[in-house]
């Protein structure tokens, strides 16, 4: 496919806080909302439901190859899971690593979880590389990736033999190998980016979607840097993700950006939005 500039999505909701960390699971698209401490899960008729609420900033959500719901409750430095009576259980105890905030998290189908740190006090801290943290079914955490400027959006990709991690500050994706122990090989350069990743995707063509918020849109690339496809909103693109009943609906969660200050139950400039694209998901 040529490089070119996608027709412009639709609104699924709106009036959102801060929506981030969308995943597709079971015919619902299942996200975050930052400014109101509330994870959404939101059907193809537009009807929503709170299915938890983590008051936590940042709270990046995915899902346990059983179906099980995760949450990174970064504020108290925790992996939670809810249990199948909705009561939130700590998976994962991630203050012995870094006191740094949580962020984004992406699942393999064994059941191991990779979580990242940003590093530092984001945004009033002085930079610092970040890391990615391991952590196996036993619930056990350690580090098993750091140097990274901004570990942002992640994404593992179907055989589990890889693990793509979004450098924000680094303009960049790049790329792990991932071992069957679960630790990874060091990383490699997966694409080179005229942006700022965000929140990423994978599709079934081995592209990645990734949300670039200074710049207001969502990018498909191919490894190596290629842009396949742009799609221009009319405020920053913080997260994506590919579902809807044939996993052709590229989701993209978009806000205005005025800073962390300006996030709370007031500022409700936030969007689901929807567009539908040529490739499925991975």
């Amino acid at each position: 496919m040529d490089a070119g500039v996608a027709a412009q999505p639709r609104v699924v909701m709106d009036g959102l806080a801060f929506p981030e960390s969308p995943r597709w699971l079971e015919g619902r698209l299942w996200f975050s909302d930052w400014g109101a401490d509330q994870v959404i899960a939101l059907d193809v008729g537009g009807r929503s439901e709170v299915v938890a609420r983590v008051a936590s900033f940042p709270m990046c959500i995915d899902f346990m190859p059983d179906g099980r719901l995760l949450i990174v409750s970064s504020d108290d430095r925790r992996l939670l899971r809810m249990e199948p009576d909705g009561s939130l259980a700590t998976h994962a105890d991630l203050s012995e690593l870094s006191d740094h905030p949580w962020n984004d998290i992406a699942v393999t189908s064994q059941g191991d979880v990779y979580v990242n740190n940003i590093g530092f006090d984001f945004p009033a801290g002085e930079v610092a590389p970040g890391m990615v943290a391991l952590i196996t079914n036993d619930g056990s955490a350690r580090q098993v990736a750091d140097g990274l400027m901004f570990p942002n959006g992640m994404v593992v990709t179907p055989d589990d033999s890889t693990l793509i991690v979004a450098e924000s500050y680094g303009n960049k994706l790049t790329a792990f190998d991932i071992r069957a122990d679960g630790t990874r090989s060091g990383g490699r350069p997966w694409a080179p980016l005229d942006g700022y990743p965000d929140g990423i995707c994978l599709d079934a063509e081995g592209a990645v979607w990734y949300a670039d918020v200074p710049n207001k849109r969502c990018v498909r690339v191919r490894a190596g840097g290629e842009v396949l496809q742009t799609i221009d909103l009319d405020r920053g693109c913080f997260a994506c993700a590919l579902g809807g009943p044939d996993e052709r609906t590229l989701f993209m969660l978009a806000n205005e950006w005025q800073g962390v200050d300006a996030i709370d139950e007031a500022s409700r400039m936030g969007e689901v939005l929807a567009l539908q694209v040529g490739v499925p998901a991975a």
